[in-house]
């Protein structure tokens, strides 16, 4: 590597070097600073969608989304200012008050990436009012259980079906408010190609996508699922 692919920034107050054409995050975590987020995964391309990782960057009258804005030289960031940690505190609560999941109701909350970076951030119960989504409980699939009204629309699981499993089951549909993440025309996922497949209930930080519990048995030739 060439003295001329690194690039010289500074974070929070201290001077560190990065490779051309790195992110903000990415230079960050790679000197042991943590910046949450939701919708990104380093598998997965960019989206820029939760904006969980915003950092205040010196000379940018916004703050910016730290996954998807490459350093420049010279640059100076802050990770966890005051103001930073204070955008970050509402957007949580904005995602937590249109979030219609019951944390002690849900299998996933012990690992619920929402919950954990509302603990970080020392968020409790939310000070707005929201619309919230509520959809039905989708149990068609032997494979998959969706529960749409605690998805955080981060997309993680759209980009991993196309990106990683190299199928287009999932994809985002209508806008604002109504935005969704769908199958086909908006039906019950349903798709045998989902069998062997975990990636988006991998990826999935809430408890929106979820593996059916169960075992298979092998029947002549046939996989038969069990319900637990």
């Amino acid at each position: 590597m060439n003295d001329s692919d690194m690039i010289d920034v500074t974070i929070n107050g201290s001077k560190v070097s990065g490779r051309r054409g790195r992110t903000i995050l990415e230079v960050a975590q790679e000197n042991g600073i943590d910046i949450p987020t939701l919708c990104h995964r380093p598998e997965l391309s960019l989206v820029g969608a939760c904006r969980i990782c915003v950092v205040e960057v010196e000379g940018s009258r916004t703050l910016v989304g730290s996954c998807h804005t490459p350093i420049a030289p010279g640059m100076v960031i802050l990770t966890h200012s005051p103001r930073v940690l204070e955008a970050r505190r509402v957007i949580v609560e904005l995602l937590l008050a249109s979030h219609c999941g019951s944390c002690y109701m849900c299998d996933k909350a012990n690992v619920c990436e929402l919950r954990k970076i509302a603990a970080d951030l020392d968020v409790g119960l939310p000070r707005f009012t929201a619309r919230k989504r509520y959809y039905p409980l989708e149990d068609v699939s032997p494979y998959i259980v969706r529960d749409m009204t605690k998805c955080i629309l981060c997309r993680r699981c759209v980009r991993g079906c196309k990106e990683i499993a190299k199928q287009n089951v999932l994809a985002v549909a209508y806008r604002g408010f109504d935005s969704k993440v769908v199958v086909d025309c908006d039906e019950p996922i349903d798709k045998e190609v989902c069998r062997d497949c975990d990636v988006c209930t991998s990826l999935c930080p809430t408890g929106a996508l979820s593996r059916r519990s169960g075992v298979r048995e092998e029947k002549k030739g046939k996989p038969l699922f069990i319900k637990g």
